[in-house]
């Protein structure tokens, strides 16, 4: 197995996310991006997890080696995004951002595959593997916060630049692995949709990504302004994601304990009062600490429980495209909406408003659970066949 190579992917692939995620809104306010705009901008970006996955997958199946697909997709997400050092305007900078998102997120879905296929029936090992992404995120994030303080903002795109060639580079040194399509059983989408308890998850999940809009578009932006240096706010992000690794650790033994839908509602209800904490509780650090620890929650917890509903509402053929529907509406589809709509409100209504709507959108998505999750014990068996 190659386990470095494989690795060097997840490193520098989340190197971008971890460059992206704090400082491209503050960047785009540099640029002279307006509120509003910067929401637009940031669902124009979410927008394409939506599509990409899905075409991706398409290419996949029809090309004899995923790997290709993955490295076309790096390779063209690194040359688009050199537009960006002349990009312009609103319009110019969207377009842009379209593009190479539809090609950073076209790329991830087909490396797992690749990454699956090399770990075999050794498939516990991916968290080992995975865990170098966290470990790329991190490293950009403190190291970003540094950087930028003393180069300026500008810094960032020559960072981003640099973590998306390495992305390619990597991509060209891990084989592939060739093996006959898989066939699978005729199986019904729309069938499984029907049951209320997948429609209960997938309606969740989608407000708990609407809920996380104003904290990706916002959340530095309202640190800086409260005066906190990008030092200290590169180091609330990576806090983030070390209770993120910590919980995903943690999880191993407790979800054979709680079970995932306890763990899902859990998440959701702390989601709801972790925004409660950063909308009221910005100002002092005090608040903030416990608010990223939360992070664990709101993230860790409630992607690996989502994750196991997928695979219990959309069992057998049905994985792929119920995996796909889970990636595109409400990851992709929820955090556009939560963008969008934290782009419009934000200068009218301010801070602790937009992050009282946010906690309300991640507790309705707790009550809908609540409510259809009582209807779960035959999930979407009868799709297959």
């Amino acid at each position: 197995m190659p386990y470095w190579r494989l690795s060097a992917f997840y490193l520098f692939y989340f190197a971008i996310l971890g460059a992206m995620v704090p400082y491209w809104t503050v960047f785009l306010r540099a640029r002279g991006m307006s509120a509003f705009e910067i929401g637009q901008l940031m669902a124009v970006g979410t927008l394409t997890r939506i599509v990409a996955p899905w075409a991706s997958a398409w290419l996949g199946d029809r090309v004899p080696r995923r790997i290709a697909v993955v490295r076309l997709s790096a390779l063209l997400m690194t040359l688009v995004f050199c537009g960006m050092f002349v990009a312009h305007g609103f319009w110019q900078v969207a377009l842009i951002t379209a593009a190479f998102g539809f090609f950073w997120n076209a790329a991830l879905p087909q490396f797992e595959i690749v990454t699956l296929g090399h770990l075999g029936s050794a498939g516990n090992l991916y968290g080992r593997i995975r865990l170098w992404g966290s470990v790329g995120f991190i490293g950009v994030v403190l190291g970003g916060g540094w950087l930028l303080e003393r180069a300026g903002i500008e810094t960032l795109l020559l960072v981003l630049l640099a973590t998306m060639g390495g992305t390619f580079i990597s991509s060209l040194l891990v084989p592939d692995r060739v093996g006959a399509p898989a066939v699978q059983a005729r199986a019904s989408l729309r069938v499984a949709m029907r049951h209320p308890a997948a429609l209960g998850f997938l309606a969740a999940a989608f407000l708990m990504q609407t809920s996380h809009g104003p904290y990706y578009a916002f959340y530095s932006i309202l640190l800086e302004d409260l005066g906190y240096a990008r030092t200290a706010v590169g180091a609330l992000w990576a806090l983030g994601v070390v209770a993120e690794v910590a919980m995903f650790l943690a999880l191993a033994r407790l979800l054979p304990r709680l079970g995932a839908a306890r763990v899902f509602m859990a998440s959701l209800l702390l989601a709801g009062g972790r925004w409660l904490l950063i909308g009221h509780g910005a100002p002092a650090l005090g608040w903030l600490l416990p608010a990223q620890l939360l992070h664990a929650a709101s993230f860790g917890a409630f992607h690996v429980a989502a994750l196991a509903q997928v695979q219990r509402f959309f069992p057998g053929a049905l994985q792929g495209r119920g995996q796909a529907l889970y990636s595109g509406l409400c990851m992709g589809g929820g955090g556009a909406v939560g963008g969008v709509l934290s782009g419009v409100l934000w200068d009218g209504l301010g801070a602790t408003r937009v992050f009282e709507l946010a906690a309300l959108a991640a507790l309705l998505g707790a009550a809908l659970w609540a409510w259809l999750s009582r209807y779960a014990s035959e999930p979407a068996n009868a799709a297959a066949g």
